[in-house]
């Protein structure tokens, strides 16, 4: 359970009584919401919110999108209801929704019990590690990945009771009586009978008699728990990635997977921790919204004046070098293992037949070869300049650290579906290093995500399928130290040939003595240490992170009849070769 735990104590608990007090003064004026959804214009001059009502009728839908912007613009007001008291707000906004369809579309209002107004906009967004207890009862936006999912569940939320009275007469209500009212977090037993009260006296008010839930004929509502960590890229430096759940309800449930990158916009709640004594409390997150980042462009957020940049650097006509020089530029040499981890975090053209068979387009490479030839810093740089990258080691990875795994809560016994490497890192790359060093067991886990871009999982009741459509840059040593050249690569290294056929691009980085090398490389080195300005990189590394996250999404490479050509017939040379060797 991440977020961490809030201490609650009376002083505490007084002033959010006096809080609360202030919130039930501050009522929410549900006409003024009206206004807005049927008088709100657009630029174009159309009506916004009744275009968008129609749309969500149209689809079946009982959630309308509200962006926070239009609330600011069209009157101020809305916004101080919101970030007073969100709660009294979202009330009073799905009422005045309610109400609105009820006016226009009467039949529709049969189909569904609740209608919801879901924000989505300049809501203020906190960093996970920054939800404290400054933010209870507040609405915020955090973002992050989502790494752990239970499955859909069924929740309570109004109850049909029975009361048997000792005369075998038989009165039938709804807890809380009220209309507008739900339970929260547990069922309620009812104190007494509303309908009872309606029609005896006070004194026989509480009479003798049975109270029994009908929990059939009760009504319910989806609900699942879903648990975001901090993106890879975005935790500090040798610190753990912090996490904070989240309650999805309704038709939130199942809008994203895990591995999935998303912005949650909801009201900070708490929930007593049952692993400690009674005043302690963990806070979780009650969504309202759930926004799935779909491109990298959308997580990056580029500006105008980024694009203009990445325009006029593609008309460079010397950006292939320049990219290539900027990979790792405290490297010396290495041209060929740059260009292709360049080339790797560009990318191909994944594509899908009619059949629905998966043609991947990322590029997979391997560096196998002797110690101390930078293999790792390599793979590092290639993690962090990725716009979306993780890097682990072969030795400190498990089968479902890579891929998924079901795990069971401690606390409540529920089972997740918890995202890998593999998953998190879906659309960007994972550099493994000392890939050599991996279980064979735990090895295997990763052939489907690197081959069909996939994780596949049927365990404890739970089957699924996610998104892996992940780079793999990886790099090993030799099993007798050094490389030895008059043995193959499946020779020199302790992999199986199922995971050597994966890769796209094998390297062998020899550490060999030449006098004109080395002298280059050790000058270069030492004029790195003597002045730590001296190497910089021809394109800033924030730049081509974008220029790679532009270049994936609007450029689409095809094959020239030429170059069809020219692949043909070396992959035909390959083949030949291979066969001669076999054959000698």
């Amino acid at each position: 359970m991440g977020g961490g735990c809030l201490l609650v104590s009376e002083n505490n608990r007084t002033e959010d009584l006096e809080v609360r007090e202030v919130f039930i003064e501050h009522k929410v004026d549900v006409e003024l919401i009206k206004s807005f959804l049927s008088n709100f214009k657009s630029r174009d001059g159309s009506f916004k919110y009744k275009e968008r009502i129609r749309r969500m009728i149209r689809e079946g839908s009982k959630s309308l999108l509200i962006d926070y912007e239009d609330l600011a613009t069209y009157d101020v007001n809305l916004i101080e209801f919101i970030e007073k008291n969100p709660d009294e707000a979202f009330n009073a906004f799905n009422n005045a929704l309610r109400d609105l369809i009820r006016g226009e579309y009467p039949e529709y209002i049969e189909k569904f019990e609740k209608f919801y107004a879901r924000l989505n906009g300049w809501v203020k967004t906190v960093a996970i590690r920054g939800v404290t207890s400054d933010y209870l009862g507040k609405l915020i936006a955090v973002d992050g990945v989502i790494v752990k999912a239970t499955p859909r569940k069924s929740k309570l939320y109004k109850a049909l009771y029975v009361h048997i009275l000792s005369n075998g007469e038989k009165h039938e209500f709804w807890w809380p009586p009220e209309e507008r009212e739900e339970l929260r977090d547990e069922v309620e037993r009812p104190p007494y009978c509303p309908v009872c009260v309606s029609v005896v006296t006070e004194e026989e008010r509480f009479r003798r008699g049975t109270i029994k839930l009908e929990p059939e004929r009760s009504k319910y509502r989806d609900w699942q728990l879903v648990v975001i960590q901090e993106r890879p890229e975005e935790v500090p430096a040798g610190q753990i990635p912090r996490s904070i759940e989240v309650v999805l309800t309704d038709d939130l449930v199942d809008v994203a997977r895990p591995g999935d990158r998303v912005t949650v916009i909801g009201v900070v709640r708490l929930t007593r921790s049952s692993r400690f004594n009674k005043i302690i409390y963990t806070p979780y997150i009650e969504a309202n919204n759930v926004v799935v980042a779909q491109r990298l462009l959308e997580e990056l957020k580029l500006s105008t004046e980024d694009e203009a940049k990445i325009i006029e650097l593609s008309r460079d006509p010397l950006v292939r070098r320049k990219i290539i020089a900027s990979i790792a530029p405290t490297i010396y040499g290495m041209w060929d293992e740059k260009e292709a981890i360049a080339l790797a975090l560009f990318g191909g053209n994944s594509k899908t037949t009619r059949d629905g068979t998966r043609l991947r387009g990322d590029i997979h490479v391997l560096m196998v070869g002797d110690p101390g030839t930078a293999k790792s810093q390599l793979l590092q740089y290639a993690a962090r300049i990725a716009p979306r990258g993780i890097y682990t080691t072969g030795k400190g990875s498990s089968a479902a650290g890579l891929t998924a795994a079901v795990v069971k809560d401690k606390q409540t016994g529920e089972y997740f579906l918890e995202a890998g490497a593999m998953v998190l890192a879906d659309g960007g790359i994972v550099s493994i290093d000392e890939i050599d060093k991996m279980r064979d067991e735990d090895r295997v886990a990763i052939h489907e995500a690197m081959e069909q871009g996939s994780v596949s999982i049927a365990k404890a009741g739970i089957v699924a399928r996610l998104n892996a459509r992940t780079t793999v840059i990886a790099a090993g040593n030799p099993k007798r130290g050094r490389y030895v050249s008059s043995e193959s690569v499946a020779e020199n290294i302790d992999l199986p040939v199922t995971i050597l056929s994966r890769f796209d691009l094998i390297f062998i980085v020899r550490d060999l003595p030449n006098i004109t090398r080395d002298t280059s490389l050790s000058s270069y080195v030492l004029k790195t240490h003597e002045k730590v300005g001296y190497v910089e990189s021809e394109i800033p590394p924030d730049l081509l992170r974008k220029y790679i996250a532009y270049a994936r999404k609007y450029v689409k490479p095809e094959l020239t009849e030429e170059a069809e050509k020219i692949i043909r017939e070396y992959y035909i040379e390959l083949r030949k070769k291979s066969a001669e060797r076999e054959d000698a």
